[in-house]
Order: C-alpha cells, then sequence, then structure tokens
C-alpha cells in the first residue's frame, strides 16, 4: 500500500539524512516510500532476519529490543513520531540487529533497499548527498553512543524527560516559558531504567528526588513537569 503525497512527503522530510537534499531529489525519495498501519503488540521487523528497509515512525511509538548472547532481551531505544531506524539498510545487506515491536498503534513509513539503489546508481548527486548525510549521521551516532557513558544517571534522566517534554511540543524546542506540561513514562520502570543505562532500583530514587526537590510531580507513570528549567539545568541541555 503506498503512501499518499502527504503521507510521503510527510516521511521522507523528517529523515535527517534526507534533509539536503533538493527538493527534485526528495520527490525521487518520496515515489518509492509506502506507509503501513500497525497495531499494538506487532513487530515491524525482526532481530535476525534480513534488513532491507528504512523505516520512518508517522505516528504512534515503536520499542527496538535487541537479544545478549545469554539470550536476555534489552531496550535499545524508544522510537516516537518523526523518528527513523534501518537507514543503513539501504546501502547494506545483512539482517536486523534489533527487533522493532509497536507500543502503540500506528503508521510507519517504508523505502525498500531494492527501490533505493537503483535511484543512487542513476542519480550521481542523489548519491553524494545521502552518502554525505550518512556520515554525518555517524558523527553523531558515535557521540550519542560516547555520552551515555559519560553522562550521570541524573543528567541522562533529565535528558529523557526533556526529550519527551519537547515531544508534546508544536515547535520541537526547548523553552522554560512554556506552561507545566506532563508526560508519560514510555514503558514500565525497569525498560525506562534500561533505556537510560541503570536499574528500576536506582530509576525509582532518582525520581523520587526530582519529586522532592519539588522538580516534577510523579503519578503512576505520568510525570507532571513543575520546574522545567531546573531539569533543563540538570540534563545541561544548552540552546
Amino acid at each position: 500500500m503506498s503512501c499518499n503525497t502527504c503521507n510521503s512527503h510527510t516521511c521522507v522530510r523528517q529523515v535527517p539524512v534526507f534533509r539536503s537534499l533538493s527538493d527534485e531529489e526528495l520527490v525521487i525519495i518520496e515515489s518509492i516510500t509506502e506507509t503501513h498501519n500497525y497495531k499494538r503488540g506487532s513487530q515491524v521487523c525482526r532481530e535476525g532476519e534480513p534488513s532491507e528497509a528504512l523505516y520512518v515512525v508517522k505516528s504512534g511509538l515503536i520499542k527496538l529490543t535487541q537479544n545478549s548472547k545469554d539470550g536476555k532481551q534489552h531496550i535499545v531505544r524508544f522510537l516516537f513520531p518523526g523518528d527513523y531506524f534501518g537507514q543503513f539498510a539501504l546501502l547494506h545487506n545483512k539482517n536486523n540487529d534489533v527487533t522493532a515491536e509497536v507500543i502503540e498503534s500506528g503508521e510507519v513509513c517504508r523505502m525498500y533497499r531494492r527501490d533505493f539503489i537503483p535511484l543512487l546508481e542513476q542519480n550521481a548527486a542523489l548519491a553524494f548527498s545521502f552518502l554525505m548525510s550518512v556520515s554525518e549521521q555517524l558523527h553523531q551516532a558515535e557521540e550519542a553512543a560516547g555520552a551515555l557513558h559519560m553522562f550521570e544517571v541524573e543528567k541522562r534522566l533529565a535528558r529523557l524527560l526533556v526529550y519527551l517534554y519537547t515531544r508534546n511540543l508544536e515547535e520541537p524546542a526547548v523553552t522554560v516559558q512554556a506552561v507545566k506540561q506532563s508526560v508519560d513514562l514510555p514503558s514500565a520502570q525497569k525498560e525506562v531504567a534500561a533505556m537510560i543505562g541503570t536499574t528500576a532500583e536506582t530509576l525509582s530514587r532518582k525520581l523520587n528526588k526530582l519529586e522532592a526537590l519539588k522538580i516534577i510531580a510523579m503519578h503512576k507513570r505520568t510525570v507532571r513537569i513543575l520546574e522545567l528549567e531546573a531539569l533543563i539545568q540538570i540534563a545541561e541541555i544548552r540552546e
């Protein structure tokens, strides 16, 4: 089922590796983009299966998981609308290194390698633009991986909360003048803890600490941000 013009336009332009392309090049990419509806509990792709496509979350919520050598499953990250994964599948014939599970029903756009490679072969400018964008994304990924080990738990937690907060804004920018806002943790505390590289017990202590400082207020999985400026300072986010 192919995307209509609006859907493909929205999906393609949300992916950083395509942002530097010209309007003409984007139209070409949009022509091979499809969209599909996924219900909660379904899987978009499975770890170990052939990696064939780039996926963009148009709506809903997706959890990426990976199995360790001892068979335990751990969370790689959560994907919100506008997030994407599998971009390197457009160039490499490999197997998926993650399983993508739908946590909240929604639409996912996808672009297959079999359709994308011929476009690169036919358009040298498109190929160059795409490879330059991929190079930049690799650099940013390396920085993000290093940051996970450098940041203290409080800082990683604060960054996650600010990240979830900005997802609720029409304009994805942090502003301390914004009204008080509630965000929902995307999963159980054990899974959220794994996402920021800590334990459920430590996550609970850190949330309680922020609540005691009156920076947040908790009600089950809902976090009400009372002092966004203080949270931003803990996260060390620079505007």
